[in-house]
């Protein structure tokens, strides 16, 4: 029963972008059959064919030994604070130096000019099976890897005279997916790595898809049948690229640290107003959690979570959307270690967290990609709040895929 949940929440993602749509008459039901096409048949080959769950079973073993090779720089740092035994485990030293690390080896591979052939290879199958424009298919596909603010440096000179429909791809793109360094910190708070990175790779196509029919492409693109990847050269060698990422990963993980902190600090806050109304009221459960679960309960429920799970999934759903992914991963990662969830949910969570689709990311594409074409940067705020709901339609759409498999 579950399963069939699942398969019609496929449809009832789309249905609600179809009725956001701003031209109906418009949208390519050829693009979104075929992009949908594409969700569910890499996530046959990741999650029901022997060879591909040995190769994303390799995968996720990958990752975890690179983590592991986190632990060396971590462990010269700070010492016997690592032994969980002795002192508990401490997230600021167990998690966020995993986003420093893969910052810089991510930055390593755009230097060596490996990460630039995949991206170009996605990027080709998208625009010939989709027909997207270079431009668009090369962002999004570049989303699979970087964040939302980094992919879009692969089409700058062409962000300035984009359609309204390929600026709401891009958009959308960045909040349906996750950056590498982050996934690090999320498998390390035990959350599985093969879903993570199937959950990116899915993620891609159905962000085109959403974007597509909720701006349906009227005009001509710049890029219109062609993939043409440029970009700057940062970097004097590649001992440079790793100081550089090393870098860039340290202000990312300062600045997660921070968030969680003031974010967690926040919602106690709110919790005890709440049950302090509450108790006035004669409501003495009031708090966030109660609140969010009822709230995004349908939106879990028809990803096909069972119904004993669906308050808590739509808790975290809720805190995914209000606050941020990373508090949502680490709540599911608690619920993990508890055991209060069941298996099937935690697999579906697992894929519709996975995006930075939050109210702050408007804010940070509205700075990030508005700064690569000023002129732009209006645009991109009037289509902020699009881009959020496209971007989580985009990633509930890969949860219900994951739902109809598992």
């Amino acid at each position: 029963m579950e399963k069939i949940v699942s398969f019609l929440g496929i449809f009832v993602m789309i249905f609600i972008a179809y009725l956001l749509s701003e031209n109906k008459k418009k949208i390519n039901w050829k693009l979104v059959a075929i992009g949908t096409s594409m969700q569910i048949i890499f996530a046959l080959l990741v999650l029901k064919w022997t060879p591909g769950q040995m190769a994303f079973t390799y995968l996720s073993d990958l990752v975890t030994k690179l983590l592991d090779f986190t632990k060396e720089g971590t462990a010269f740092l700070f010492g016997n604070l690592l032994n969980v035994e002795s002192f508990g485990f401490i997230f600021a030293l167990q998690i966020l130096p995993t986003i420093i690390f893969f910052s810089s080896l991510m930055t390593i591979l755009y230097h060596l000019g490996v990460m630039q052939v995949v991206v170009s290879l996605l990027a080709k199958v998208m625009l010939k099976l989709m027909g997207t424009s270079g431009a668009e298919s090369l962002s999004a596909a570049a989303n699979i890897f970087v964040g939302q603010t980094e992919a879009p440096l692969v089409i700058k000179p062409y962000i300035k005279s984009m359609t309204k429909s390929e600026l709401l791809t891009v958009m959308t793109g960045g909040m349906a997916t996750v950056a590498g360094g982050v996934m690090a910190g999320y498998v390390s708070m035990g959350v599985d790595a093969g879903h993570l990175i199937a959950a990116s790779i899915m993620s891609a196509p159905a962000s085109l898809v959403i974007a597509k029919i909720m701006i349906p492409e009227t005009e001509t693109p710049v890029t219109k049948g062609k993939v043409n990847l440029e970009l700057e050269e940062l970097d004097a060698n590649i001992i440079d690229a790793a100081a550089r990422g090393a870098s860039e990963g340290l202000s990312l993980a300062l600045n997660v640290g921070a968030m969680l902190l003031a974010f967690i600090a926040l919602v106690a806050l709110l919790n005890s107003l709440l049950s302090w109304f509450g108790g006035i009221i004669g409501l003495d459960f009031l708090s966030l959690e109660w609140i969010l679960g009822r709230l995004f309960a349908p939106l879990a429920f028809i990803m096909g979570v069972p119904m004993s799970d669906v308050i808590q999934a739509g808790n975290l759903l809720g805190q995914k959307i209000v606050i941020n992914e990373f508090f949502a991963y680490a709540n599911l990662s608690t619920l993990i270690k508890e055991g209060a969830i069941s298996q099937r949910t935690i697999i579906i969570l697992t894929y519709a967290l996975c995006g930075f689709a939050n109210f702050s990311s408007i804010g940070i594409q509205i700075g990030g990609i508005g700064g690569l074409a000023p002129e732009r940067r209006s645009d991109i705020a009037k289509l902020g709040i699009k881009a959020l709901i496209g971007g989580s339609l985009a990633a509930f759409m890969t949860a219900t895929i994951a739902g109809i498999l598992i």
